[in-house]
Order: C-alpha cells, then structure tokens, then sequence
C-alpha cells in the first residue's frame, strides 16, 4: 500500500466522479444495445481500470462481474502490452485463454490515452444472446466440453485507430445465430468504452497526468484501508456451510459445494476445498467466478461506503483445488456456470449467516432458472429468447424476504411481458406467484414465480432450460422453514402433459406451453413468532393459504370474514410450540 499523505476530500471527490463515469457508461449500454438480455435483463456491467489493470471503478451493475475484469484484463497486457494505440480496442470471453467466465459474456476494453501517457482502460462485459455452438443461446447445460459452446475469442484487437477490425465482425456474424442482436450489443460495449475514455480523459485535463495517476492509485489503497479496518471490527474465528446443485443433466449424484470462511484480524479467506471434483455437464465454474462470486458476497454484509474497486480484493483470498467444480480445467464445459456460481454464492451467504447471525438473509432464489427457446420464425429469420429468472430474496432477520426481485449477487432486472410478445414470437399466458411456496418463518421468505410460455409465431423451436431445487430446497435459517421445490411442466394440464427433470432440452411445436415454477426462499426464524396480521396480509394476497396460515404459523383465520381470532391462535400456538417440544407432528 502507498505510504504517502493523501487528501481525504480529495479521494472521496475521485471516488465519487469514477463511479459516476462508470454508471454513465452503463446508461451508455442500456440506451444503445440492442437485446433484451442486456438492455432490459441488465445483464452486463461497466467499469474503469488503471494503467496496470487495477480495477479502480466499476458501474452500477452486475455484483457478480465485480472480480472478473482485472483476470481478462491481465491476459489483453500480456498479449497487447507492449503494442497498446489510442483508438484501439480489444474483446475477449474465453475463460482459460483470456481470464473470462463463459462464452456468452464478452469483455471489452479501450486503452485510454492523454498527451502521449496511458491513463487507464474503459470496460465492459455484455452477455450475449448467442454465441454460436451446438445449442442457441450459449447457456445449454448438457454440453460436455467447451468447444461445443460456441466462439472462443482469446484477447484480440477489434478496432484499431477507432476503426472495426472487418475480420473479427465478419466472424462473429458467420457463426452467432442473432448476428444484428450480438454485433450490436458489442458495439453498444464499445460506445460504453468511448464515454469510459471522454470521462477519464477530463479528469486529466483537470488534475494532469501525474497526480490523477497518483490519485487512483490512493484510491485503490484506500479501499484496502477501509476493507481492513471493516474486517478487523468483525468476529474472528472459522464458519463452515454445505449446499447441493441437483445434479449436472447427465448423472444423478447431487454436486457439493463446501465453503469453509475463516476471519482472522484484517484479513479472510473462503476456502472451497471438499467441493466435488468438475463434471460432465456444463454447469462447472471457473476460479475466476469463484473468486468473483466471492467478492461480492462478502461486499454485501460490509460497509456500503468502501469504494468498488481492486483493493477491496487484497485482504480476500480464495482456496480451490485445480479440477474441482469451483476451479474447473480445460476442456471443462462452463456455458450455464451461471448456475454453478449461484450455489457457490448461496454458500457463501450461509457460511457469513453463521459469522453474522442478525446480518444475513436466508437463502433466496436468484437467477438459477434460465430459459432459452429458439428456432426459425416461418419467414426464415432466426429467434432467441434467452431468460434468468428469479424468486427473490430469503427471509431476514428484520424483514420478510422481497418477492419477485434478484439476489444481490446478480442484480437483473425483470423482462416485462409485453416486451418478450413484440420481439419474440412468443406469448407469455401466464406471470404470477406460487401460493405456499416460501419458506415460513418469522419472517418469511419469497414466494416463488410462475411463468408460461406458449410459442405461436413459428412451427417448432428449441426449449433449452438450466433449473435446478427440484432435489434440494432453498434453506431457511434460525427456525425458518425451507422455500418449495422448483419445477417444469410442458402443456400443463392436458393430454399431452410431460414433467421434464431440472435440466433438460427437448422441441417446442407451435401452440406448445412451457411452464416455468421456481423455487421459493427459506424463511428466518420461528414462523410461530410471525405477526398474525402479516400472516393474515399474505392470505389477503394470496400468497400464502389459510391451511397453510394455520399448519404453518399457526393463525386461525376466519374464513367468512377474513379476520384473525387472536384467543384461537393463541392457543394454537401453544400447542403447537408443545408439539414440536415433545416431538408429535403439527395439527
């Protein structure tokens, strides 16, 4: 860390005015890309890098992208370090060439000059709605190695002297299913990087060269300082936590994931060791993930006000074995490790639940569901609609979990309806929640969400889908009851009615209706401690049954005037406490 003394007011003004630039670059995405994944899902992030690749800035995105820059931007200075141009910009996405995570997502980085100096890069990372491979879509999980996934782009230059690279976009759009979708949303990344440079190069002119440099060097430093100082204050000791994918598609066996976190002065590590070796399927992680995954978990239970940079990395260290699920090899498949990460972050929180019992939520459903049906509209042109979808949150321990809204991992953003039917040739027949499905608990955890699909504007497609909790629920914590099961069904409720496993693909023909049931949160704490009138207010909304107010919480509602009788559940209650004390079942 620098020693030198540095200006307090004049770190928190830098702090302030580089985040501002990277959200600037993230509205820069949003208003010019041109997928639903990214413009409406949100599912890309932003950031700014120092001249050796530190992470200095990163936009108002995508928790789970916090770690993955500096890696990619580590292999663009190996390669390009010593050939580094203004107006150049460089794209990469393979996660054992270049540092990425998957296929889909694509990095892209602009080294940003001033009077002759690098001052730094401009970044972003945009998931892509194709990326050519054996399945459209990029996120199947039943690819079983990485040449199967599609276009493995190492660190390339794709413009020089701001002009596009025509090798490099004639490729793409000869091997992406969407090519007008896929070559926008990159250069919707690359208009990002341009606004990344216009701001970064004002502050120079402003500061000059030198004492900018200077200044986000502090700045990194000073994310450490603040890192250190936030861990010191916490428990020291050692906190250990299991959960369970499914399975990976092709064999049975449930896959371990194991997080041990041990906190020790101003410094903490995750270690993953006991986790189970890769698999066949491709839901694996790389290290890269992992370490980012792990970030942004221990980034939501500290202050909100340490900056969003590398040096909070610096005191976190992440332990892997090489070849296991969370440190995956060559030729591993990673396509839907979206998955993957999603258990790894579930984990994580569980592990941190147990360090800090009044901080952490219960576990919640955020992303683990994804959808993808494409296929050829009759006039020819090619579609792909690509989803994660997601619950909300596991009960707190001051609040009811929300429903309907991603984990703090992911950060996306619901895709409207309305906007699937124009683009896609799809109607969405039916969006709501599950009743009964989240987890009781003093305060309960989110109910689950239920979407259809029927496909009506083309004579068959593809349906590809990466589920999962249909074996192992999502766990409440301090007394809360687990969320309910995951589910799929095809043509529900007919003749032709099928109940694929979690992970599956099969063909669509038009009038087809795929259902989508996700899993609900765990609750936190006693449900028998759960306000009777919250209670009351989730049967009002139907979120919650009245057998299920009584057997689960243990409120008597009046079914004629929906109204709480306090003196039956009261006594309820009791029993019901008395029950569970001498080990006979509920009422």
């Amino acid at each position: 860390m620098s020693r030198r003394a540095r200006d307090p007011v004049k770190i928190e003004l830098l702090k302030n005015a580089l985040t501002a630039i990277a959200d600037e670059m993230a509205v820069t995405v949003v208003r010019t890309a041109r997928s639903f994944v990214i413009k409406e899902s949100l599912d890309f992030s932003t950031g700014l890098m120092s001249a050796d690749g530190a992470l200095v800035a990163q936009g108002l995105c995508l928790p789970l992208h916090m770690g993955s820059f500096p890696p990619t931007m580590k292999a663009v200075l190996r390669d390009f370090g010593a050939d580094l141009r203004p107006g150049d910009v460089y794209a990469a996405n393979d996660p054992y060439l270049a540092g990425g995570t998957h296929l889909p997502d694509i990095y892209v980085f602009r080294p940003i000059f001033f009077e002759g100096s690098l001052l730094g890069f401009s970044a972003a990372i945009g998931h892509q709605t194709d990326i050519g491979g054996r399945v459209a879509g990029g996120n199947a999980c039943d690819n079983t190695e990485i040449y199967q996934e599609g276009v493995r782009i190492p660190p390339v230059r794709i413009f020089r002297d701001d002009r596009p690279d025509d090798t490099f976009f004639r490729l793409m759009r000869a091997n992406v299913r969407v090519s007008e979708k896929v070559i926008g949303d990159i250069m919707a990344t690359v208009a990002a990087c341009r606004r990344g440079e216009e701001g970064l190069v004002t502050l120079a002119r402003t500061h000059g060269v030198e004492s900018l440099t200077a200044q986000m060097a502090d700045l990194v430093d000073y994310a450490e300082e603040l890192t250190r100082a936030e861990l010191r204050a916490l428990p020291d000791g050692e906190w250990s936590f299991e959960d369970f994918l499914d399975d990976d598609g092709f064999q049975e066996e449930p896959i371990r994931i194991f997080v041990k976190i041990t906190k020790n002065g101003d410094e903490l590590s995750a270690d993953f060791r006991g986790t189970s070796p890769q698999v066949k399927g491709s839901i694996n992680v790389p290290y890269s993930f992992t370490c980012s995954a792990t970030y942004a978990c221990v980034r939501s239970v500290m202050d909100p006000s340490i900056p969003n940079n590398e040096g909070f990395f610096r005191p976190i260290k992440v332990i892997t074995e090489s070849g296991s699920f969370v440190d995956c090899t060559h030729p591993a498949p990673v396509a839907a490790r979206g998955l993957g990460a999603a258990r790894a972050t579930d984990c994580l929180w569980g592990a941190l639940a147990r360090m800090l019992p009044d901080k952490v939520f219960a576990c919640g459903v955020q992303g683990d569901y994804g959808v993808t049906i494409a296929g050829y509209r009759r006039d020819g042109r090619p579609f792909v609609n690509l989803e994660f979808l997601f619950s909300g949150w596991g009960g707190r321990p001051h609040q009811d979990g929300i429903d309907g809204i991603s984990s703090l991992a992911v950060n996306y953003a619901n895709t409207p309806a309305e906007v699937i039917e124009v683009e896609q040739p799809l109607r969405i027949e039916r969006y709501g929640f599950r009743a009964d499905t989240g987890g009781a608990g003093k305060h309960r955890g989110s109910v689950g969400l239920v979407r259809d699909y029927r496909l009506v504007g083309a004579d068959t497609a593809v349906l590809q889908v990466r589920g999962d909790r249909q074996k192992f629920r999502p766990f409440g914590l301090h007394g809360g009851a687990s969320g309910a099961f995951a589910g799929n069904a095809i043509n529900p409720g007919t003749d032709h009615e099928r109940v694929p496993r979690g992970k599956f693909m099969t063909e669509m023909v038009e009038g087809d209706v795929f259902r989508a049931m996700l899993a609900g949160g765990g609750g936190w704490g006693d449900p028998l401690e759960r306000d009777p009138a919250l209670v009351l207010e989730d049967v009002l909304d139907e979120k919650v049954s009245l057998a299920s107010a009584r057997n689960a919480y243990g409120v008597a509602i009046d079914a004629d005037t929906m109204t709480v009788d306090l003196a039956a559940t009261a006594v309820l209650r009791e029993r019901m406490r008395a029950d569970s004390a001498s080990g006979a079942g509920a009422p």
